[in-house]
């Protein structure tokens, strides 16, 4: 199966080298200054208790996490949304692994702040296999600490891109979380944690095998 990240590589290439100059300096600056916020810090490690929450799926469904652990282990990818074509791809190869995942008891599941109508929209898009979870405001991506806050240069770029994060979201805040993935035990501990500031980069989901 193809890697992951060498994908995401050739995506790159080809998304910034269609787009201004000043545009990408804009988005590599914003990345710099995140990884330089000291938010590295505050994101939830191996051994840390992982929070519990219950979010509506694609199709309004409340979801709890304890229900979901009663039947094996958890594994949470948290993204940006149907607008971020890293995320899509990270999603459709985390889909090609749920089976896999469902053979050793693991039960896959995606977290983005915004509305169940779009996550509904990538799920039929791509044919996932496992439900995706609206979290407003980021509340839930907030308590494994990965919800950040877009400052202007990006918010104003992101908007003359078309991407408005208050219509995807349904609130004005415009936050968002690190792209991160989790495995949590039926302990309610967390086993493994894999997060990345540069969205651009994400870890391929067959490592997770080792971990359940």
């Amino acid at each position: 199966m193809a890697d992951l990240q060498k994908s995401l590589d050739k995506l790159k290439e080809r998304i910034e080298s269609n787009m201004p100059k000043e545009a990408v300096a804009v988005m590599h600056q914003a990345t710099k200054e995140l990884q330089e916020s000291g938010i590295s810090n505050e994101i939830l490690k191996t051994g840390s208790k992982a929070p519990e929450f219950s979010l509506q799926n694609q199709n309004g469904d409340a979801i709890k996490s304890a229900d979901l652990l009663k039947s094996g282990p958890l594994i949470i990818t948290f993204y940006r949304g149907v607008w971020c074509p890293y995320c899509n791809k990270d999603l459709s190869y985390l889909n090609k692994f749920t089976k896999t995942f469902e053979e050793k008891g693991a039960t896959t599941i995606s977290i983005s702040p915004q509305l169940p109508e779009f996550n509904k929209q990538i799920v039929e898009q791509q044919h996932l296999s496992y439900d995706l979870l609206s979290d407003f405001q980021n509340n839930v991506a907030a308590s494994f600490g990965l919800k950040w806050t877009m400052k202007d240069p990006l918010k104003s770029l992101y908007n003359s891109f078309g991407i408005n994060l208050s219509k995807y979201n349904g609130d004005k805040s415009w936050t968002l979380p690190i792209p991160a993935r989790f495995i949590i035990n039926q302990d309610g501990k967390i086993v493994y944690s894999e997060f990345s500031i540069d969205y651009t980069q994400r870890p391929n989901p067959d490592v997770l095998l080792e971990y359940l």
